[in-house]
């Protein structure tokens, strides 16, 4: 079983934490993020530490304990640094291009993809064939980089689609006559 939650998360220089009730702010450079935390997880603030533990002894709460601590950590590299995740786009003609609030995708189908692009969330092409997406919400940076993924995923006989740059595609061989 995971012990994450026994380790005492370091709040860095810059980084504001503000606790009132249930509800806890992070403040930083980039952004501000917010969180409630669940009634069984306790979290103690000391100078420039958070740490977490469950108020109940049984593994659901020891499970939500080490979930609490990994989100307020994303939350705190998240308005510091931030997050990003890449996308290959494979393909003969496929291609990508961000105009204004919308990402243009050409994806082999018969109709170009338009993608909307949430406001806390940037997207950029620097190549055609090369969609970046950015953000301070872990989880948000890795649900818009898979609804992106989901218009066309990788196929396994030549590969093409949008895949995530570290992402390996098994290929299969072709049907023999």
């Amino acid at each position: 079983m995971s012990r994450i939650a026994n380790s005492v998360l370091q709040i860095p220089a810059g980084v504001e934490v503000t606790v009132s009730g249930r509800n806890v702010t992070v403040k930083g450079n980039k952004g501000e993020l917010d969180l409630t935390l669940h009634e069984m997880v306790e979290m103690k603030r000391e100078d420039d530490s958070l740490s977490f533990r469950s108020l109940k002894s049984d593994r659901k709460t020891a499970a939500l304990a080490g979930t609490f601590r990994s989100i307020m950590g994303n939350m705190v590299q998240g308005v510091t640094e931030g997050f990003t995740r890449e996308l290959q786009l494979q393909g003969v003609g496929y291609r990508a291009q961000v105009a204004g609030k919308k990402l243009n995708l050409t994806l082999g189908f018969s109709h170009p993809v338009e993608f909307a692009i949430p406001d806390d969330i940037e997207i950029e092409t620097p190549v055609p064939t090369q969609v970046i997406v950015r953000g301070i919400n872990k989880e948000r940076v890795g649900q818009v980089a898979a609804e992106i993924r989901a218009f066309r995923p990788p196929e396994p006989y030549k590969g093409k689609g949008v895949r995530f740059s570290d992402e390996y595609v098994k290929r299969k061989e072709a049907k023999k006559k």
